[in-house]
């Protein structure tokens, strides 16, 4: 008798950690692997699905522009009854802190469907950072009954909240899996590694690079003037060449536009597929980020990282000494940054500190071991 698992997905996030899970329930002769996108990202996601070669079997296609996030769970706590009573899945199947994966837990709890939720137990402590995820991750874990714990650092953090310890599996972090088989495809296909070198081929590679990532709602307005600020600084340098992949929130894309647009060494791009992304990742010397998974990936390649946040859920990195939190203060993203890019020459150290800090690529079939139990 197989199970069916319902998996749901709606942004470029879930959709890149739950790929290698979604590919292992299909594997699985024991499992009807049933999966639905909410649409919360398009574009974005819609990339993600391509690349990982997945075909979602329900597409709710709920993002409108001007969505509030009120209004989007709204939508989706109205569409989403009817897509359970038609699949009756026995699990549902969410990953990590999104209001696509709040609001479809509860939304299963509300019916009697057991919910699995991956990347359980990760937590700030603060309501306020990151918002709303803090407490999106926090409500999810109250209801699920598979609790998918990426570090014992998170396991800890679901034992202290007094959750049932058979509920909690430590697994590692799905984002690894996914991690290890696309930087794998990119060094081994030929084909691909040319076309990505001639996509990037404006970056000097005579200088070392910089990759950033921001777009956390606790920094719009004074902490992305600051951002920017430290950035011109680190271009002004001349040592460096800065690749910044721009968020397309206007709170983002309009101050940063506005500030950084034609300084030397800084080069403002669109937002890019997640192949690109892991190539530009790999081949960068040091990454500054609010992004949490962007944290792991890091790590797992051997990279140093400065977060741009005054809290993280993902604390194993600082810890380990691969990363440190500045905030958005100017001053301090500044010494950071050169603190991160003087020490990055060592790669086999960096990477052997790394490795196996948020998992070691195996938490997919973890997972679909627990499920079939």
């Amino acid at each position: 008798m197989t199970i069916r698992i319902l998996s749901i997905i709606g942004t470029r996030p879930e959709a890149i950690k739950m790929a290698p899970v979604i590919q292992t329930l299909a594997a699985s002769p024991a499992v009807e692997g049933v999966v639905c996108a909410t649409g919360q990202h398009r574009q974005m996601l819609d990339q993600v699905l391509e690349i990982f070669a997945i075909k979602p079997d329900y597409d709710l296609e709920l993002m409108r522009p001007g969505h509030t996030l009120n209004s989007l769970s709204a939508l989706i706590f109205e569409k989403i009854d009817g897509l359970y009573d038609k699949v009756a899945p026995d699990v549902v199947l969410v990953h990590g802190d999104t209001t696509t994966a709040m609001t479809a837990a509860l939304a299963a709890f509300h019916k009697g469907i057991a919910v699995g939720h991956v990347e359980a137990g990760l937590r700030t402590y603060d309501m306020q950072r990151p918002y709303p995820e803090e407490m999106n991750r926090r409500a999810i874990d109250l209801v699920a009954k598979h609790l998918y714990a990426p570090t014992q650092s998170s396991r800890r953090n679901l034992m202290q909240e007094h959750l049932m310890s058979d509920r909690i599996v430590v697994t590692g972090n799905t984002v690894i899996d996914a991690l290890l088989q696309t930087i794998d495809r990119i060094h081994n296909d030929t084909a691909l590694r040319a076309r990505l070198d001639k996509t990037f081929d404006f970056v000097d590679r005579s200088r070392r690079l910089l990759l950033v990532t921001g777009h956390r709602r606790e920094s719009f307005g004074g902490g992305f003037e600051r951002i920017c600020e430290a950035l011109a600084r680190l271009g002004a340098r001349g040592d460096l060449e800065i690749v910044y992949p721009v968020h397309l929130n206007p709170n983002v894309d309009t101050v940063v536009r506005e500030r950084l647009s034609g300084l030397k060494n800084i080069h403002l791009i669109a937002p890019v597929d997640y192949l690109s992304f892991m190539y530009l990742l790999d081949r960068a010397e040091g990454i500054l980020t609010d992004s949490g998974g962007v944290q792991e990936e890091a790590a797992a390649l051997g990279k140093r990282v400065v977060i741009m946040r005054e809290v993280t859920e993902r604390p194993e990195g600082v810890e380990a000494g691969l990363a440190e939190l500045v905030g958005t203060d100017v001053e301090k993203i500044c010494t950071a940054v050169e603190r991160a890019m003087a020490s990055a020459g060592d790669q086999a150290k960096l990477r052997l500190i790394g490795q196996g800090l948020y998992g070691d690529g195996k938490a997919a079939g973890r997972i679909l071991a627990d499920l079939v139990r």
